[in-house]
């Protein structure tokens, strides 16, 4: 089965940003509101749509273009051969505009200016290495079971990742290039200065890239059995390039196409 054309993954890709953004900075906005003062609970509420919006996404989008909305992720499955890296480097703008415009409409269905700067600093050291640790594990919980052939189990375990990293980091795991941008046009409670920005960005593309490693040494190559179920779920919205990382299979099998994730994507 060959992959949907190039315009249709972008747009895909746009649209799964665009809403991820949405989601996360108007889900921000509508915390700050109603639980003014009580930061825990505000990102309590916060995460909880993330979690329940990415999760749709990731099967609304997923047998289209992956669902990666995240940049790491398209350059991930790039280096893992399931996606060119000349895709990879496509779906990058859709990703960022995506991104930047569901930003852009959270401020102003709430009734905000629809560009304000954020002056929420996040640039410490602890913030850096929990970006790392945030991306990688993402990249990790992805491609891990795209290899291991359960892409069926990915939009939820993806989701559930990134609500849990949401918790356990300090930078509440952004884990995502084109999120960071777009966060920038949001004073609100999940901006993020952009001074802040470069710092984030590296830290996620050193996770992103640990995150391959870690992959390629837990799962060198996807075994027969795992590629053959993968194979059976292939309509199924799962995880990035599910399809494309099972190696041959004559006389029936095909090296493109793919299915899901994120990434997460994140949030």
């Amino acid at each position: 089965m060959s992959a949907p054309a190039l315009w249709r993954r972008l747009i895909a890709e746009f649209l799964g940003s665009a809403f991820l953004g949405a989601i996360v900075i108007g889900s921000g906005i509508a915390a700050q509101r109603l639980s003014p003062s009580d930061t825990g609970l505000e990102l309590l509420e916060n995460v909880a749509a993330i979690v329940a919006g990415l999760y749709a996404l990731i099967l609304t989008f997923g047998p289209v273009s992956g669902a990666h909305f995240n940049p790491v992720v398209s350059f991930a499955d790039a280096a893992m051969g399931g996606l060119s890296w000349r895709d990879a480097a496509a779906y990058l703008p859709a990703q960022v505009a995506g991104c930047m415009t569901g930003t852009v409409a959270a401020n102003l269905m709430f009734g905000l200016p629809a560009v304000s700067v954020s002056v929420t600093r996040r640039s410490s050291g602890a913030h850096a290495l929990s970006e790392v640790i945030a991306t990688a594990g993402l990249i990790l919980v992805i491609f891990a079971l795209a290899r291991a052939g359960r892409p069926a189990s990915a939009p939820a375990a993806v989701a559930s990742y990134i609500g849990a990293a949401c918790w356990f980091t300090a930078s509440a795991s952004f884990a995502n290039p084109a999120l960071t941008v777009g966060r920038m046009f949001s004073s609100t409670f999940a901006g993020i200065a952009p001074s802040s920005a470069p710092v984030f960005i590296l830290a996620q593309l050193g996770g992103g890239i640990a995150g391959v490693l870690i992959v390629k040494l837990l799962y060198p190559v996807p075994t027969p059995a795992s590629a053959a179920e993968a194979d059976e779920q292939r309509p199924v919205a799962a995880g990035p390039a599910v399809r494309r990382h099972q190696p041959p299979v004559p006389p029936t099998s095909h090296p493109n196409g793919s299915v899901f994730h994120p990434a997460a994507h994140r949030a």
